[in-house]
């Protein structure tokens, strides 16, 4: 475990969320004085709710779209590092509402780095997109940091352009050969398909297929053969901190764009996922594809990225397989029901997971 973070201010957008309530978790247990930003949660049972999130940072409730208020709470914390996870993360509800997609993942996103430029104190930013960010042209091999952005949906569309207000805040009032004065280093993050206990939200594969498992219910897939790279919530968790260190540490050198994915034999499809699980559930539940897929709602058939700037630069790499994680998240599943302390419980997982990266 790092000292690096013992005493750290650090300001997270998000930290309700299903992975902002994770990383909240994993940054108290190394000390570091966390001030949180972010709407209430939106699902009922929440992670942030069932773990308290709340006793372990300055907790304010806000919305990224209101640049007086967040500006108002930078100013209030004066944070050194900062976290930007506030976002519409759902592809099939920016189908239905682009407009406050848009605006809450592009605005927000600027909101977050006008933030940033107005306090002197921040040293390190991660702002956390996607793996949908590319132009998806289904191929088989993974996507690497220079590939094209695109975004056939509004979400990925919205991620990508919020990439591209990255880029330009960084060029023009965070440049490398002007550190010396601003002293602010700047990245995005590329992470998707991410899975592990507390995960409520709609329209995900787990949360519907532990749902349904636990009800004794048919699973329902609307993609079944549609590949996705799976990984558990800690992993892109440790690479953002791993990242944010670094920038800290050593400046723009580490500024940029990085994707944080599991290796390949864990890009695996829908159908396989579900199947999984019912079998780590311990039941023969039925899984049913429906006849005609959902009009006008267009999902990707393949998505793949290439992690080896992060394996290479950052020494990071998922420590759980597809297996093991699927079997924390249901482990963590039938520990809820059975009315285990859950915050003890996510404590537990994230020192299983230090665990495993220290061998």
């Amino acid at each position: 475990m790092s000292d690096f973070w013992r005493g750290r201010k650090v300001f997270i957008t998000g930290h309700t969320g299903f992975k902002g309530s994770w990383l909240a978790l994993a940054l108290a247990g190394q000390g570091a004085v966390l001030f949180g930003y972010a709407l209430r949660p939106h699902t009922v049972p929440s992670l942030y709710h069932l773990t308290e999130v709340g006793r372990v940072l300055t907790d304010r409730h806000g919305d990224v779209r209101n640049l007086h208020d967040l500006q108002e709470a930078f100013l209030q914390f004066e944070p050194e590092v900062v976290f930007h996870l506030a976002a519409q993360p759902l592809v099939r509800r920016s189908y239905a509402d682009p407009v406050y997609t848009f605006d809450t993942n592009v605005m927000g996103t600027v909101n977050l780095l006008e933030s940033v430029r107005r306090v002197s104190s921040v040293r390190a930013v991660v702002v956390a997109t996607t793996d949908k960010v590319y132009e998806n042209q289904e191929w088989i091999w993974g996507y690497r940091e220079n590939e094209r952005l695109g975004g056939k949906d509004p979400y990925s569309a919205s991620k990508a352009c919020s990439e591209l207000a990255v880029r330009a805040y960084t060029e023009s009032y965070f440049p490398m050969e002007r550190y010396p004065v601003h002293g602010v280093a700047v990245a995005t993050a590329r992470a998707g398909n991410i899975i592990g206990g507390g995960d409520w939200s709609e329209d995900r594969l787990v949360p519907e297929c532990l749902q349904a498992l636990e009800a004794d219910r048919e699973s329902v897939l609307r993609n079944p053969l549609a590949t996705r790279p799976w990984q558990h919530v800690l992993a892109p968790v440790e690479g953002y901190m791993r990242l944010a260190e670094l920038l800290y540490k050593n400046g723009p050198a580490y500024g940029g764009a990085w994707n944080f994915g599991p290796d390949d034999r864990d890009v695996q499809s829908v159908g396989d996922v579900a199947n999984r699980l019912a079998r780590l559930w311990g039941s023969n539940a039925a899984i049913s594809v429906p006849e005609q897929p959902s009009p006008g709602w267009p999902e990707a058939r393949a998505l793949k990225l290439d992690s080896s700037k992060a394996a290479v630069r950052l020494g990071w790499r998922p420590r759980w397989d597809l297996d093991t994680s699927l079997r924390k998240t249901v482990e963590w599943h039938k520990a809820y029901l059975q009315g285990e302390n859950i915050a003890e419980l996510c404590r537990r997982q994230i020192a299983e997971y230090e665990e495993e990266r220290a061998k």
